[in-house]
């Protein structure tokens, strides 16, 4: 066990205070919650290599340092203009972990759709929050979810209500702020759509300054029979930032649920995604790219439970790492005995742009259902050199020339992205990044593995 007496002590200091003063502490049921969720993170503490789920990430450097609950700050509406929030639609802004209201524009929503901080509709309507907060992360399982469940206060709360569509998306930005001592926040969002209703959820994760800070958030989502949900999950915060975030799904019968993470920042990232398809007929994408340079280390986990018969799920993870980066791509689908029928398919692609970059790439099946349609794969390679000099003797200049060819590469995610808002948003971000790659990017002698990466590449599993 990586944490010593001494960190949970701090932990422990933390919590005591934490449960003095938390929204809703007055409430049993959630004091028992979070009580129960602290005590398993005792029990178990921060996990090691030696974990399976954590065999190529190691946690330490968030284990051993001594992280104090996140005080509130004040930023500057010019400081969250800096980060693309504008356009319709509603916005909420939380600065380390708390509800901005002064920085947040709620605007028009239809009627049938409520949008609030966690922390306000605890105090105002704790029975719709009583009937779904706590009900779907595994905290046994998860020692982050629980440890995010025993501070779990503030972040956002959606419910879109029967038969609603909401054509805007709705935006939850995440800012942390410097601070002269590490800090934490523990986000907890909490998204309930109804039957038959549509919505779209952009969590995207921001830092000003550059001091040791530590994310670790929990969402909720809901998805109700014949609901259609688009959720999207952006980190681009700081390298001294520490970004663990889990996205557990509950779908029901017929549900259609699309998972788009873009991971740019952070010096270590963990990206869980958990969708589990409760209800016959349910659809399920998980789509993500992960961009990494530097010595960044980007852990993407997925876990994908088919607990229905006739559902699909498709698993579809592009990876661009340069530098030193480090980049792990997690996938295992679990398919029960009762979910016959099951269609899944699960993908990992990854460009290398120097020697020393790495990616670790797990897909892994458990079937215990005998009428199914399962396949998974991974594949590894480099930017082709042809490909490149074709480009640059049509003209174009050579960091042009490799932009080019790692948009090629990024656009396959992109693709999968409905057309709208969140997409352009996620657009935009992605066009810097792969600008600064390829102007920093090291140039492989000997490469001979293009963008049409799957067909060509060492490949595996």
């Amino acid at each position: 066990m990586i944490a010593a007496t001494e960190q949970l002590g701090t932990y422990l200091e933390s919590f005591t205070e934490f449960q003095k003063r938390a929204a809703g502490r007055d409430l049993p049921w959630l004091r028992e919650l979070r009580e129960s969720a602290f005590a398993r993170f005792c029990e178990v503490g921060f996990p090691t290599t030696h974990d399976e789920d954590w065999r190529f990430t190691n946690v330490s450097a968030i284990a051993k340092t001594p992280f104090e609950l996140a005080r509130d700050a004040k930023v500057s509406k010019r400081e969250v203009e800096q980060f693309g929030v504008d356009g319709p639609g509603c916005h909420l802004i939380f600065v380390n972990g708390r509800f901005a209201r002064e920085l947040s524009s709620i605007g028009q929503l239809p009627a049938g759709v409520s949008v609030n901080s966690l922390g306000e509709e605890l105090s105002a309507n704790s029975s719709d929050v009583e009937s779904h907060l706590g009900r779907y992360l595994n905290i046994q399982r998860d020692v982050f979810s629980a440890l995010n469940t025993a501070f779990a206060e503030d972040g956002a709360y959606v419910h879109v209500r029967r038969g609603v569509v909401l054509t805007d998306p709705i935006y939850l930005l995440f800012i942390s702020t410097t601070s002269d001592k590490p800090v934490m926040t523990h986000p907890r969002n909490l998204i309930v759509v109804g039957d038959e209703a549509q919505a779209t959820i952009v969590e995207d994760y921001v830092s000003i300054g550059e001091t040791p800070a530590f994310s670790n958030t929990a969402t909720e989502l809901v998805a109700g029979e014949n609901a259609v949900v688009s959720h999207y999950m952006v980190e681009r915060e700081h390298r001294q930032a520490f970004n663990i975030s889990t996205l557990r799904i509950q779908q029901g019968r017929s549900a259609n649920v699309s998972s788009h993470s873009v991971l740019f920042g952070g010096g270590l990232v963990r990206n869980n995604v958990h969708p589990v398809l409760a209800g016959e007929g349910g659809e399920c994408l998980i789509n993500g790219l992960f961009i990494g340079n530097g010595r960044q280390h980007l852990d993407n986990y997925m876990l994908v439970e088919h607990a229905s018969p006739h559902c699909a799920s498709r698993q579809f993870y592009n990876g661009i790492l340069d530098d030193h980066a480090h980049g792990v791509f997690h996938g295992r689908i679990i398919v029960h005995k009762d979910a016959q029928k099951t269609d899944a398919k699960q993908t990992n692609r990854n460009l290398l742009l120097s020697d020393d970059a790495r990616i670790d790439t797990k897909p892994q099946l458990e079937i215990y259902a005998d009428d199914v349609k399962c396949t998974h794969g991974a594949t590894i390679g480099q930017i082709e050199e042809n490909a490149l000099f074709y480009l640059r003797s049509r003209g174009i200049d050579e960091i042009a020339a490799r932009k080019l060819l790692l948009l090629a590469f990024a656009n396959e995610c992109l693709d999968r992205m409905a057309e709208g808002g969140a997409r352009e948003h996620v657009e935009k971000l992605i066009h810097v990044h792969l600008l600064q790659i390829a102007n920093s990017v090291t140039r492989l002698p000997g490469a001979t593995v293009g963008v049409d990466a799957g067909r060509n590449l060492e490949e595996i599993g």
